[in-house]
């Protein structure tokens, strides 16, 4: 059994990138996992200072949600990150989470396999490239882990149009083979 956690970060309700996180969530729990679910929906969660006292510490120095979001990142086995694709990139709301993430950096985090959930209204195969190179480029400050997969949903805009999309059923199975 693994510890299983998923962050979702689109702030739209009934969004495409939360149905494609809670099919993951399904799959992870039908095969045995510990899932646990966390919507950056109403956090609160401030930009880095770059003061790297978390370097010394590790912990943040600004009080908000982000640091216990952080912790529990630190002891999951598996990392899952939902979000939609806007200008071709991660959102800014999982951007700024990856960056308040510097604490976990030379600790013996548990996290070995990460997996990215995208959803975006442009259906073409590239579409996600940018996002899967933004996300790359935070795992590779951690050694022990990789990109163990993504899956992308593409041609879907308005809340709950990826209903009956192919990337719901390769999101519950990535999910039953974490």
């Amino acid at each position: 059994m693994k510890n299983v956690l998923i962050i979702s970060s689109s702030l739209r309700p009934n969004s495409n990138s939360d149905a494609l996180a809670e099919a993951f969530a399904r799959g992870a729990a039908e095969a045995g996992n510990q899932v646990e679910t966390i919507s950056l929906k109403g956090k609160d969660i401030r930009f880095c200072k770059g003061c790297l006292a978390c370097q010394q510490t590790q912990k943040c120095v600004i009080a908000d949600d982000a640091p216990a979001i952080v912790q529990k990142m630190y002891g999951a086995d598996v990392l899952v990150f939902a979000t939609p694709i806007y200008y071709y990139e991660l959102s800014g709301q999982l951007k700024t989470l990856l960056d308040r993430a510097n604490p976990l950096y030379g600790t013996d985090y548990h996290f070995r396999d990460i997996y990215l959930l995208t959803s975006a209204a442009e259906d073409e195969e590239q579409t996600p490239a940018h996002a899967v190179t933004g996300l790359g480029g935070w795992i590779a400050c951690f050694e022990n882990a990789r990109l163990a997969g993504s899956v992308f949903a593409g041609g879907v805009n308005g809340p709950g149009e990826v209903k009956g999309h192919t990337a719901l059923t390769s999101a519950y199975e990535m999910g039953k083979n974490v």
